[in-house]
């Protein structure tokens, strides 16, 4: 039965290690001519807020807090359905990520009830 593949070239051990020495002192060339900016450059670099997701600055404090919780409570509800399909450690990570979303609802939840007193 013939081999689908040829055999490798017969090479010398030591011809292998010769050529990875000379290839290990010469930098990596980067693929597309890409370069990583360094802290100096990311830090040198002026922020640019994205425009991608934004909130209407006329909406109230109020509105963004009512949403909040809403969305706290709808996250909270997802969990606890996963929660029940899961058991051991995943389960009590999951469960730990419920209780602090349920803090963080609370909070909310607070901060609300301090803007209606206000107004």
């Amino acid at each position: 039965m013939k081999k689908p593949s040829p055999n490798p070239p017969d090479t010398d051990s030591s011809s292998l290690h010769e050529s990875d020495s000379r290839t290990s002192e010469k930098p990596a060339e980067q693929p597309f001519g890409f370069h990583f900016p360094s802290v100096a450059d990311i830090k040198a670099t002026l922020r640019t807020p994205s425009t991608l997701f934004t909130v209407d600055p006329d909406t109230s404090s109020e509105n963004l807090v009512v949403y909040l919780v809403e969305t706290l409570a709808s996250i909270d509800v997802m969990v606890h359905q996963l929660v029940d399909q899961l058991e051991g450690g995943s389960r009590h990570a999951l469960l730990g990520i419920s209780n602090n979303v349920m803090l963080a609802e609370i909070t909310a939840n607070r901060v609300l009830d301090l803007i209606n007193v206000r107004e």
